[in-house]
């Protein structure tokens, strides 16, 4: 009974073709493809018919099967790699549909050119991966766009098939602009050439250093994800068996808080800005699930790395805060490790009796208390900017000197005016501020546990304590 067979013979190595596939080329009368094919299929053509032609002819070489196999003959009509990744097998499916044709078609699967090209790379595909084509012959180059960004946006590792040609010299470069919008300019990337040939090239380099000059009509290339690295020289994406930076010993809470967190970087784009406006900032998101708190973090006179110093250094400071909500948010572990001592004084017996003799709240009485017994405290707000306020002009009047200021009171009234007090009123005192309206309690105590894990902030592993 004749038939039509749509074959993948791989790259282009021998050793490459499967056995389904140079079967059915044995059982084969007839065989139809491209020219250039047949370079690597003559050892297995001897005694048949052949039908070939030039590029831009698929339609051609589909009506030819069609005809040969209606005269009885079994026909075989190959592509490189896999048949049904950008091959023929999808144009067989649709002219047996323009022809109402009942003839049988079979796909003997292969293995395609990112496949083999991989298995050189080392190991590429480990995770999601996606493939796209950049020739625009057969799809707008609008929906080529659309596609490359998704794939950028969604951390797919990515095939990039058809890089460029004589006429198409720019699409590449500008699916490697699209990438640079969502990916490290370090992410990981591997030109392979003639990948299972004679003159086989495998170039590693990263997608800032990618140039179309480097590429021609026979090259693959390998855009890796976040996570893609050069394991002893070769391109691997990690499946997710050994977790990142040791973080397989975890607790479940810190595995939590991890995952969180690379959630989150992959969402921020924090290329251009320092690594404590980074930490701390990532510790905001975290807890609030806000992404405008990275342009509200303000970070003044070192702040971060001054306090992390000062915990570690066998005498840290006191840490004040103005309720008690932010005390229950800093990690007790951590705090107990270090000895560092945490004081709200809203709940002391000399609180209502100094507000109420002085008329203030009870909040800056706490303050004032707490500045007599701990001048050189760090201060923590997440609540009341009467408190903070009352801060500022304690130290404008020589009676403060903070070892730094957490700024995070929440609300409307006097709020953003008490974090300009600080800025502008005592510029030489470290602080982190967060601007406008927005703080809170929880927010104080997360920027106190960034400055307390600070340590871990190149490894970006946070969570110690949890």
């Amino acid at each position: 009974m004749s038939k039509i067979y749509t074959i993948g013979i791989g790259p282009g190595d021998q050793a490459q073709m499967t056995p389904q596939a140079v079967e059915a080329l044995k059982v084969s009368d007839t065989i139809v493809g491209y020219l250039h094919y047949f370079e690597y299929i003559g050892h297995l053509t001897k005694g048949k018919e052949t039908i070939s032609t030039g590029m831009k002819k698929e339609r051609d070489r589909a009506k030819s099967a069609f005809e040969e196999a209606e005269k009885g003959k079994t026909v075989s009509v190959i592509s490189s790699g896999d048949s049904g990744v950008y091959g023929m097998a999808p144009l067989l499916w649709e002219m047996k549909e323009e022809r109402a044709s009942d003839m049988e078609i079979e796909v003997v699967p292969g293995i395609s050119a990112m496949f083999a090209a991989a298995a050189r790379m080392g190991a590429p595909l480990g995770h999601d991966f996606c493939s796209i084509s950049l020739s625009d012959l057969l799809t707008p180059w609008e929906r080529i766009e659309k596609r490359i960004e998704a794939a950028a946006v969604a951390d797919f590792v990515t095939a990039v098939y058809n890089p460029v040609s004589k006429g198409r010299f720019w699409q590449l470069m500008r699916l490697r602009d699209i990438f640079l919008q969502f990916r490290s300019p370090q992410t990981c990337v591997c030109i392979a050439r003639n990948v299972g040939r004679k003159d086989e090239q495998l170039n590693f380099l990263t997608i800032e250093e990618l140039d179309a000059s480097m590429v021609d009509m026979f090259s693959l290339v390998m855009v890796g994800n976040s996570q893609t690295r050069m394991i002893n020289n070769h391109m691997v994406t990690p499946r997710g068996y050994y977790n990142q930076k040791g973080t397989a010993e975890d607790n479940p809470g810190r595995q939590i808080m991890n995952e969180s967190f690379r959630t989150i970087l992959k969402n921020l784009n924090v290329e251009n800005q320092p690594l404590d406006h980074t930490w701390v900032s990532l510790h905001c998101i975290h807890t609030t699930a806000d992404f405008g708190m990275n342009d509200l973090v303000e970070i003044r006179n070192d702040m971060v790395a001054r306090l992390h110093k000062a915990f570690y250094s066998g005498k840290p400071p006191v840490i004040v805060t103005d309720v008690s909500m932010v005390t229950r948010g800093i990690r007790r572990e951590t705090l107990n490790k270090l000895g560092v001592e945490v004081k709200c004084y809203l709940d002391d017996d000399r609180v209502k009796a100094l507000a109420v003799n002085k008329n203030i709240t009870r909040t800056q009485s706490g303050i004032r208390l707490a500045v007599e017994e701990h001048p050189d405290a760090l201060f923590a707000f997440g609540n009341a900017p009467t408190a903070l306020m009352e801060l500022i002009k304690l130290i404008r009047n020589g009676k403060a000197h903070p070892s730094g200021v957490v700024a995070a009171p929440v609300g409307f009234v006097n709020v953003r005016e008490s974090k300009w007090q600080l800025k502008f009123g005592c510029p030489e005192v470290p602080a982190v501020i967060v601007d406008g309206r927005k703080g809170g309690s929880n927010v104080a105590a997360t920027i106190i546990n960034a400055i307390l894990s600070w340590e871990d902030a190149q490894a970006m592993h946070p969570g110690a304590g949890l």
